[in-house]
């Protein structure tokens, strides 16, 4: 194990147990190999309304804002902590984003996985690539869940249910 990685595979451990918990120390490495750590300033933006993204981000430290844009205005709609994929909709389905991702302090930490890092891990490392592609479908299954009971809470106030 290469000494200089260590404090990023403990950190990736650490935020991240359910990506790795099928990985050895060896495989998070290798992982790691094909990615790029960002470290983002207050404020900064990773992302923005409109892009079709050819990366997608695992967030390793601080948390990323989920924002919309109405004229000047941001409006934030989410957040993404340590242990959360962002970007990952955008960069599977080649459509152009629908919010603004922002770091919420400085300090926020990503490793950063590109379009051509993620064929070459699909073809040299397989079995890391899949339990990425499969931490991918949780992520979006949590959202998609998350994004149904907040839909019909909202219906519930809206039709006069209320909370019960």
């Amino acid at each position: 194990m290469n000494n200089a990685s260590s404090p990023l595979l403990e950190q990736v451990k650490d935020t991240c147990p359910e990506f790795c918990a099928a990985l050895t120390d060896d495989e998070v490495l290798k992982f790691i190999r094909y990615t790029r750590l960002r470290e983002l300033g207050s404020q900064e933006i990773v992302a923005d309304i409109g892009e079709i993204s050819d990366r997608f981000y695992l967030v390793i430290g601080g948390a990323v804002k989920l924002l919309q844009v109405d004229g000047e205005r941001e409006f934030e709609v989410g957040q993404l902590n340590p242990g959360s994929l962002v970007g990952e909709m955008s960069f599977f389905d080649r459509q152009p984003r629908t919010v603004r991702l922002k770091a919420r302090r400085s300090g926020v930490r990503l490793l950063e996985i590109n379009r051509q890092m993620y064929n070459r891990i699909r073809i040299e490392e397989p079995y890391i690539a899949t339990n990425l592609l499969e931490f991918v479908v949780r992520s979006l299954d949590f959202l998609v869940r998350h994004l149904s009971d907040e839909n019909a809470k909202l219906h519930k106030q809206v039709t006069g249910l209320g909370y019960r």
